[in-house]
């Protein structure tokens, strides 16, 4: 009889799939989330457990004291303490403050709403409020959510615009642009600022030093105003502008104040600002942790993996020469998911050389850059354009040619 097939040899385990680079990054970071929230909760209960327990001893020592003077049973006073707790989360309290639901109480709580900060000093308490408050809320919070991102992206473009303008500026003081030149024009990328963007690092740092200085001066505002210690006022400023929203301090809560319009108009400026700060500074460093992320993955995966080893080798010599690898560590585009705005973008970062593509695409702005070459021919106008690409051994050209001399002149430079 014929023996059947593969009874004879052993059956090969299949190998596990390699892990997909989102799932991987995903779980990494749900790891490392993990390890925070308990590295936080082992710091917080360290630091403010005996604060509890003796604030706890000090309660219970208090309520004997004052059942046993004034001959009051405990359970009838533990019954008058659960009323006044009840008026409490309603709002009333001992000291008189402001109306809670005039107008101006009223708008400061829907601020709190669509900020997603919720102090839980005010809540409404008709079945009506509530109803309403889920559906306000839902597209309240979205609206808020994309006038944030809108911010950031503002903040992004006057960057790029200042970052261009200044160059344009340089340029023109060296004489290497037209006296004539306007901005705008096809030979300044018809007035595009995607060749612009800063380095996630620069609005980090921007963003970290406007949060700051906001914080300082809302703090100095309500120490003076509040009677808090500048502390407090720092806490109050950070959980209010990264809409943590405790509850314990709240701005504005008094029924009289000093200058009260004034004030009020300042608070309301200072948490708009600061809120919508800190929330394009979270966006900026959850940009900063995913590069990280991908840093981690990588090499871990090119240490597990010897095929990684024999691609980069090979990329290696293929790029002999890679101009941008300084560029590499310092210009980190700021794009949340790590893709360049054109395919020249990423090979000028990547340290590959010139290719035909990139030669082939110069072309639609060559006959601008023949244009003006020809015009300070005509107009006898220096040519100075060349001086940096004579230094480096390349001459100038016209057109596409003109734009590859320029590409190895930096190349030269990089070197």
């Amino acid at each position: 009889m014929m023996p059947r097939r593969g009874a004879a040899g052993p059956r090969r385990r299949r190998r596990p799939a390699p892990l997909n680079e989102d799932n991987g990054r995903f779980l990494l970071l749900a790891a490392l989330i993990a390890a925070y929230l308990s590295a936080g909760a082992t710091v917080f209960s360290a630091l403010e457990s005996p604060s509890e327990a003796a604030a706890q001893v000090r309660w219970n020592r208090t309520l004997h004291n004052f059942s046993r003077i004034f001959n009051i049973s405990l359970p009838e006073l533990r019954a008058f303490l659960r009323s006044y707790e009840a008026a409490m989360a309603a709002g009333i309290r001992v000291d008189a403050l402001r109306p809670r639901w005039d107008f101006p109480g009223a708008f400061y709580f829907v601020g709190t709403v669509v900020s997603t900060i919720g102090f839980g000093m005010t809540t409404p308490a008709t079945v009506a409020g509530k109803v309403f408050l889920i559906v306000y809320g839902l597209f309240g919070c979205a609206g808020t959510i994309l006038f944030f991102n809108l911010f950031l992206e503002r903040i992004i473009s006057l960057l790029a615009f200042i970052m261009k303008a200044c160059h344009e500026r340089q340029l023109r003081r060296s004489g290497l642009l037209p006296p004539n030149f306007r901005r705008g024009s096809a030979m300044s990328g018809v007035g595009s600022l995607i060749g612009w963007k800063p380095s996630v690092y620069h609005v980090l740092l921007i963003l970290g030093i406007f949060a700051i200085m906001l914080s300082c001066c809302a703090s100095a505002m309500y120490t003076l105003v509040e009677g808090w210690n500048y502390v407090d006022s720092l806490y109050y400023c950070f959980v209010t502008f990264s809409t943590i929203g405790f509850g314990d301090l709240v701005s504005s809560q008094n029924a009289v104040y000093q200058n009260q319009g004034l004030y009020r108009f300042g608070n309301f400026i200072f948490i708009l600002m600061g809120v919508c700060c800190i929330y394009s500074l979270f966006n900026v460093i959850s940009i900063v942790i995913k590069q990280l992320l991908n840093w981690v993955l990588k090499k871990f995966r090119c240490r597990c993996c010897p095929k990684c080893h024999k691609s980069s080798t090979r990329l290696g010599r293929r790029n002999a020469i890679t101009p941008g690898a300084r560029l590499r560590r310092h210009k980190i585009s700021l794009e949340a998911d790590g893709q360049y705005d054109s395919d020249t973008d990423g090979r000028r970062l990547s340290g590959e050389m010139i290719s035909m593509r990139e030669l082939t695409a110069s072309n639609k702005v060559s006959l601008a850059i023949l244009q003006k070459q020809l015009y300070e021919t005509a107009n006898g106008y220096p040519r100075n354009v060349c001086i940096n690409t004579r230094q480096n051994g390349f001459s100038a050209g016209v057109g596409a040619l003109a734009i590859m001399n320029n590409r190895l002149a930096e190349t030269s430079d990089s070197r």
